[in-house]
């Protein structure tokens, strides 16, 4: 059996690409992490927590305020949701915003809360 040059070239790549495949692979997450805030579940709670804060404080509490106010809450899970920040916080409420068209700001979401 007589190899030329090109086949061989060409055997080496097609092993070389399929190591080259199985390491990307193996770094890729195969399963959910314990503390990912990125899933359905996940931003529900989180919204509960916020939408109970915006519930109990006064209808013109600022965005700051309400992600301090929504850190300190005894229900807030420190350990699970440690990336939240006020951006995370922006999101949820524009994502709640959006689900409910009838709310547009947190005045609108304590007014409807409350009654």
């Amino acid at each position: 059996m007589d190899l030329n040059t090109s086949t061989l070239m060409l055997i080496f790549f097609i092993g070389l690409f399929l190591i080259s495949f199985w390491k990307i692979y193996a770094f890729l997450p195969n399963e959910q992490l314990p503390d990912d805030d990125n899933t359905p579940q996940a931003k529900e709670e989180i919204t509960k927590v916020i939408l109970k804060v915006i519930q109990k404080n006064r209808p013109d509490i600022s965005l700051n305020e309400l992600f301090e106010k929504v850190k300190r809450d005894e229900d807030f899970d420190e350990k699970h949701f440690w990336r939240f920040n006020p951006n995370k916080l922006h999101h949820l409420l524009e994502y709640y915003y959006a689900k409910n068209p009838d709310t547009q700001s947190i005045e609108e979401v304590h007014k409807k809360l409350n009654s």
